[in-house]
């Protein structure tokens, strides 16, 4: 395949590329594209890098991963497109540095796939911008754009002390006091949006007493006055807690949690599979303190339990569970939110002195079940979420309740192979028949949803899909009852619902994680809270509305490090679902993941291939 100059090999490389639609690729997948055996390929390779005209690269456990040597050459070469006015900022080709830069006062909103990457700063970015001075805050903004923008940095600097306004702080006599930086700001803000529930009395022109239960509240109002609140109050450090973390972090891990430390609240946002629950470990161990664990099931705790003591130096007397079927609080407690909440065990978390409490699947906090979990009284406070999106818009509550978002840019992690990055195809597919199509169109509200989402056809064209990937471990995703039991029936497969009784639950995942059984179909229940185990395909056929978390955490079935990451949405022609589709699949999109759209053809089912047609449009 190769002779003294590489051409053929190059040129047959670069073919492998078009095909597989990724700059990168391991050398199984090179093999896979070009349906050559794994040895020949190796052998080329390896003689194509050493002419020159490829790169390897080792990504720690993972496979090795090569790229054209030409690359190379436009690698460092940034280009910066700024818009003042819209607080936006376009870059081309960024490294990794000025992509870590940016994060630090603005958010990534879009990329064409192509190394172009959109990011936008707007209050809140600045709000939860980690800098204690202004002047360092612009520093860091004058470093990595490539001139001044005067004003810009005016609308950062008035952002930044606007953040700066309100502090709760605790008094010499225990009580906390909430402290406005003018007279004005206390009497025309503070106590005009606030009441007799979350203001005792006043002790000066600019500081009042809180209610001691009401500071979650407090901080949530003046938040969405558009004052945030700086939390500088004495709190509850817990008793010594002396562990050490068994696994070695990585580098971006230890980012995480030395940008935790400086902090002491924040909330930790990367993809699924990225390594939040590793990295909470490592803030358990430099806090050292009691800790407290938040999380929204049962079997949460469960996997949170095995997980600490797999990975630390705690024994079993040290870890306790706290939930409907088991009360035990011990120095690191694990417990369901539904339970920490209830007022006749509230006392009891209340009433202990906690160095950290985490909050998993953060997304949660603002309902109103979860909010009463907010105002548990810690010195440190750690969210954990891939998708801390809400879709009544009460993101910024997570923030504000929890703190400030810390993660690292999804395509950072992607390129060190870290995490695998999905490819994901939204298929739009037709009715079978007229019969179903009038049955919709007769129909409304949740009726109508439930029939488009049920579309017999998506049987059909999820069999197309699984046999288009045999070795694939492949998951099914549904939200109805109804569908999941069809396509149980059709593949042949079992289905997981929120009904199968947990002991027959357990034994299938085991057969799925050893490879005994390659395909499951999950309701619901599998989006979040239960150790499902991984899969590297996964089969959207029904979602919940345009959920983006739904859609993120089922993506995130496949997003580990080994293998491919294949992810199908089904979604029927004409109906709602496309738009509901489009929704689910943003947030990925977001974070520079390239969302594809074909339209299924039943005429032309030979003819359809794993890899998406160049024309195909993308989200």
């Amino acid at each position: 395949m190769t002779d003294e100059e590489g051409g053929p090999a190059l040129e047959r490389f670069h073919e492998a590329i078009e095909r597989a639609g990724s700059p990168v690729l391991t050398t199984e997948e090179i093999a896979r594209q070009l349906d050559e055996a794994r040895e020949d390929i190796e052998a080329w390779l390896a003689d194509l890098e050493t002419s020159g005209g490829a790169v390897s690269r080792d990504v720690s456990q993972d496979p090795t991963v090569w790229y054209p040597a030409e690359w190379t050459d436009y690698a460092d070469r940034e280009r910066f497109v700024v818009f003042p006015d819209r607080r936006r900022i376009v870059v081309d080709k960024p490294a990794q540095f000025t992509r870590a830069q940016l994060s630090q006062f603005a958010r990534l909103v879009d990329t064409n796939g192509e190394q172009g990457y959109v990011y936008e700063t707007d209050d809140s970015d600045v709000w939860q911008a980690p800098y204690d001075d202004v002047d360092d805050l612009l520093g860091t903004v004058r470093d990595v754009l490539p001139q001044r923008y005067p004003g810009l940095e005016a609308w950062l600097t008035e952002q930044w002390k606007r953040a700066h306004r309100f502090t709760l702080r605790t008094h010499e006599d225990g009580y906390t006091v909430l402290e406005a930086a003018t007279e004005n700001l206390m009497g025309n803000v503070a106590r005009q949006k606030l009441d007799d529930s979350h203001l005792r009395a006043s002790i000066s022109d600019t500081e009042s007493w809180v209610a001691e239960e009401a500071t979650a509240e407090v901080k949530r109002v003046l938040y969405g006055a558009n004052y945030p609140v700086q939390d500088e109050r004495d709190l509850d450090s817990g008793e010594p807690l002396d562990l050490s973390l068994t696994l070695d972090l990585r580098e971006y891990q230890h980012d995480w949690v030395g940008r935790f430390m400086e902090t002491k609240s924040g909330v930790l946002v990367g993809p699924p599979g990225g390594g939040k629950t590793v990295a909470t470990m490592g803030i358990v161990e430099r806090v050292g303190g009691e800790t407290l664990i938040l999380v929204p099931s049962r079997e949460l705790v469960r996997q949170w339990r095995d997980e600490l003591l797999a990975h630390t130096t705690l024994d079993e007397s040290q870890v306790g569970e706290y939930h409907g079927g088991k009360k035990d609080v011990r120095p690191v407690t694990v417990a369901t939110y539904q339970t920490a909440g209830m007022g006749r065990h509230r006392h009891l978390f209340d009433s202990r002195e906690w160095g950290l409490v985490v909050y998993d699947e953060v997304q949660h906090v603002p309902s109103d079940v979860y909010r009463r979990s907010a105002s548990l009284q810690t010195r440190h406070r750690l969210g954990l979420s891939a998708s801390p999106v809400r879709e009544d818009d009460l993101q910024e509550e997570i923030f504000t309740l929890i703190g400030p978002p810390i993660g690292t840019d999804w395509d950072a992690l992607f390129d060190e192979g870290f995490v695998a990055e999905p490819r994901v195809e939204i298929r739009y597919v037709p009715w079978t028949d007229g019969e179903s199509r009038n049955e919709y169109v007769g129909s409304e509200g949740h009726e109508r949803r439930q029939i488009a989402a049920s579309n017999p056809a998506k049987v059909e064209e999820t069999e197309r899909i699984l046999g288009r990937h045999p070795e694939q471990k492949a998951l099914v995703f549904v939200d109805y009852l109804d569908q999941g039991r069809a396509l149980s029936g059709a593949l042949d497969v079992p289905f997981v619902s929120g009904d199968t009784p947990h002991h027959e639950r357990e034994r299938l995942f085991q057969q799925f994680r050893d490879g005994s059984l390659r395909t499951l179909v999950v309701s619901r229940v599998g989006d979040e809270g239960i150790d499902l185990p991984d899969a590297s395909l996964a089969v959207v056929a029904s979602g919940l509305g345009g959920s983006r978390r739904q859609g993120t955490q089922r993506a995130g079935r496949t997003m580990r490090p080994a293998g491919r990451a294949l992810m199908y949405v089904l979604a029927t022609q004409g109906a709602r679902e496309e738009e509901f589709a489009r929704q689910q699949m943003r947030y990925l999109a977001g974070k520079g993941i390239r969302v594809q759209e074909q339209t299924v053809d039943r005429s032309d089912d030979e003819d359809e291939s794993d890899q998406p047609d160049e024309d195909e449009s993308v989200v």
